[in-house]
């Protein structure tokens, strides 16, 4: 790997964030007038959706992420809905500390757009810079999995040819949108086995245990017929 492309070829950490993130897909802007100075490290928008701006924070000296986890936490409490943050970290366990930090938050993982970045200092090379994944009980990942599949099936009935519904996309999203690891979550080592065991926590997870007609994750795909409601996995 060369030096322009390693990261933390500078030894500046902000640079190195803002050359990763540049990376990936962000480019740095100025922060709306509204966003209180000094807060955020630098601010950043997703490429091609100039809505999706996130504020940086970046570790401590040591690593440690808390002073930005606690503001941005602050913040949340104050407007708890649809905040968004990108921490940067520089290895693994920080990023761990960071999201046990964040497990509090009030909402959940579909209200907040929240990531940790794992910046390596110089002169670590490997491992490559990297968002890291986060753990969540097996009843969340299952909450944010249905509400993707029933985008998908709106999706595809709103196409005008055939477009099946490819839940290994569901678990795509699971990974690279929300930032969720599958299978440390629902303590599994393979995607079949995941999809398994989330149809079953989709069978069992209802507001109404034992009445299947209130089942949470029941599609309605025809308005009656025996047919009219599936679990989201057998549709």
């Amino acid at each position: 790997m060369s030096d322009s492309g390693r990261v933390g070829a500078t030894g500046d950490r902000l640079q190195d964030a803002e050359r990763v993130l540049r990376r990936f897909g962000y480019s740095r802007i100025d922060p709306a007038r509204r966003e209180p100075p000094g807060e955020a490290a630098f601010w950043v928008q997703e490429a091609g959706v100039p809505r999706r701006t996130f504020p940086v924070y970046l570790a401590g000296p040591r690593g440690d992420p808390g002073a930005g986890v606690e503001r941005w936490l602050k913040g949340a409490r104050v407007a708890p809905a649809g905040q968004r943050a990108i921490f940067v970290v520089p290895n693994d366990t920080a990023a761990e500390a960071a999201w046990h930090r964040l497990a509090g938050v009030p909402g959940s993982t579909i209200d907040h757009e929240v990531s940790i970045l794992v910046v390596p200092p110089a002169p670590v090379v490997e491992p490559a810079a990297h968002f890291a994944l986060r753990i969540l009980p097996p009843r969340e990942v299952l909450r944010v999995g249905t509400g993707i599949v029933v985008g998908m099936f709106r999706r595809a009935q709103g196409s005008e040819g055939a477009a099946p519904v490819d839940f290994e996309e569901m678990l795509a999203l699971l990974r690279g949108r929300f930032g969720i690891d599958v299978h440390r979550s629902l303590g599994v080592t393979s995607d079949e086995d995941a999809l398994f065991l989330l149809y079953q926590l989709a069978l069992r997870d209802s507001y109404a245990p034992g009445d299947p007609g209130s089942n949470l994750h029941l599609l309605v795909l025809k308005p009656t017929g025996p047919a009219a409601r599936l679990p989201w996995f057998a549709a």
